[in-house]
């Protein structure tokens, strides 16, 4: 669509729909379009929290404990391992490690362990409230 490629803003509305339930956040982030901050593939990270994504999901939600790197373009070490074009992604070992990420928040998601969650969570491996697969409707807007 034209707009992606053409329209400024200055805030990122993100939600996601589960079941009939849809919970919003904003991200503060500005550019001259969605593709000019997504397209050349360079991390760009927001300042939302660790539990504001998890919000996005609502109680289910689950992420290991590690890594907690958030924001556009968001890739594990080995790209294997999860990525998000918008989300966070976590990793078993605590601390800033994000060689093997094995969970994820986001949309334009993919990676082990079901590359066919493009939106949604996706978690195993000692992540904070169990294995989690679930999918979500998602909805990106600006202003």
């Amino acid at each position: 669509m034209p707009t992606y490629w053409n329209t400024p803003f200055s805030k990122i509305c993100v939600g996601m729909k589960i079941d009939q339930h849809i919970n919003f956040t904003t991200l503060n982030k500005k550019g001259s379009s969605l593709f000019s901050l997504i397209a050349d593939g360079q991390h760009l990270p927001t300042s939302m929290s660790r539990s504001a994504w998890k919000k996005l999901i609502g109680s289910e939600a689950s992420l290991q404990g590690g890594c907690n790197k958030q924001g556009i373009n968001v890739v594990s070490t080995d790209s294997s391992y999860s990525k998000a074009r918008i989300g966070i992604l976590g990793h078993g070992s605590w601390g800033s490690q994000c060689h093997s990420c094995e969970s994820r928040i986001g949309f334009g998601t993919g990676g082990k362990h079901d590359d066919s969650n493009t939106c949604g969570n996706e978690a195993t491996g000692n992540s904070d409230n169990g294995d989690k697969h679930i999918k979500a409707m998602g909805y990106i807007l600006v202003r």
